[in-house]
């Protein structure tokens, strides 16, 4: 049996690092945000546009903490050991609901630059929107969304105090309550994720819809959880938290999740893709169309190449997820290629006509901007608490963890 590796003796707090992100964190939101509402003012359109670029960089982030929420539920679901080392950084991000559920709020102000279907002249006119009008209203909309970040920031606060209660405790019950909510919470959370892609992407086009499109989201996003954790493990690793703790043991099985998830995000893609192009019917294939004209064609080779040829062949390797600093290489590619990959899904919708890629510096100081307040939730709900469950039961099995 391998040996239990000793944390003891190891750094396993932020203490005042907690601080200084939070205040970092803050500081890149408030003038990423504050610069991109203010270029907005003075620009013609400039307030139409940036509710785009704010769309995307939200469900960007929201994307990451809905993969680490269905991580940790699967965790709980399988009653995994190897995971536990790594599964209090993924509760602070799916708690992280939160911060996207309050960055939601000014969104609210730009819903009418966004969805058509929000339009009563154009709901008049257009008899599918008259269809769809008892699913796309306002009313309906702002009831599944508090619904959904109900249950998002619900679960995941659950999990995690849950979690940090067991610390001070030790008490197993508490792992067997988190056990138990897990099932139903993985109902409602496929449920929901489904159908906030379909709420805040989707319908974007009310015209187009894609039964599979919901499982393209909840894999893009678990890819991306992946892509981020090691480039967590490797800043924290490098300021002496977790040196011990966290092995290559750990790295090989990050990258195996990380290359699963990236041939599963290819298969779906693929098979949404080939499914509507060779059925080849005018209320699907727009979509499509639209996204192979101009300079949007190669944005989309882009990401069929960067985002799943050359991570697929480069994260093949067992001794690639054995290396952290390389394993952090390909999470970052990753995560830039996920956020030109809903880049991709957005912003064709701005203008249907145009077959320009519509780059602006809105689309930088937003990414900036929510990055900065994402960064500063996570400090903040990991800041208290230690950076592994120190009670969990199965805490000596993931210290003892070996890949065979």
């Amino acid at each position: 049996m391998q040996q239990i590796t000793d944390i003891s003796r190891e750094n396993r707090f932020l203490e005042g690092l907690s601080g200084r992100l939070t205040i970092t964190g803050v500081i890149l939101g408030v003038v990423g945000l504050g610069a991109a509402f203010g270029l907005a003012q003075g620009a013609e359109g400039g307030v139409h546009r940036l509710w785009w670029s704010y769309l995307m960089n939200w469900v960007f982030f929201l994307s990451i903490s809905l993969g680490a929420l269905g991580f940790v539920l699967i965790q709980h679901l399988t009653k995994a050991g190897w995971s536990v080392v790594l599964r209090r950084i993924a509760e602070a991000l799916a708690a992280n609901t939160l911060v996207c559920g309050l960055l939601f709020i000014p969104l609210l102000f730009g819903l009418h630059d966004l969805y058509h279907w929000l339009d009563a002249e154009a709901v008049a006119a257009d008899h599918i929107l008259q269809h769809k009008a008892g699913f796309l209203n306002l009313n309906f909309f702002l009831i599944r969304i508090a619904f959904y970040f109900v249950v998002w920031i619900g679960g995941s606060l659950f999990l995690l105090r849950t979690s940090i209660r067991q610390d001070q405790t030790g008490d197993y019950r508490l792992t067997q309550r988190m056990e138990a909510a897990s099932a139903p919470l993985m109902f409602l959370y496929a449920l929901t994720v489904t159908l906030a892609s379909f709420d805040l992407l989707m319908s974007l086009d009310p015209h187009w819809f894609s039964t599979i499109f919901g499982v393209y989201f909840f894999a893009g996003g678990f890819l991306a959880f992946f892509a981020l954790l090691p480039v967590i493990v490797w800043w924290l690793q490098g300021r002496e938290r977790l040196e011990r703790a966290i092995t290559p043991e750990h790295y090989q099985d990050m990258g195996k999740f990380m290359f699963a998830f990236l041939v599963f995000w290819g298969y779906i893609a693929f098979s949404q893709f080939m499914l509507i192009w060779y059925g080849n019917l005018p209320e699907e294939i727009g979509w499509y169309v639209r996204r192979e004209a101009g300079t949007w064609s190669d944005i989309a080779w882009l990401i069929v190449v960067g985002h799943f040829m050359l991570p697929f062949a480069f994260l093949m390797s067992k001794h690639v997820k054995r290396r952290l600093a390389i394993l952090v290489l390909a999470g970052l590619w990753l995560l830039a290629m996920h956020w030109i990959d809903l880049y991709w899904i957005v912003m064709p919708e701005l203008n249907q006509e145009a077959t320009e890629v519509p780059w602006s510096l809105f689309d930088l100081l937003c990414l900036v901007g929510m990055g900065g307040f994402y960064l500063a939730g996570w400090s903040r709900m990991i800041g208290r608490a230690a950076l592994v469950p120190e009670k969990d039961p199965r805490l000596g099995e993931s210290l003892s963890f070996e890949n065979v």
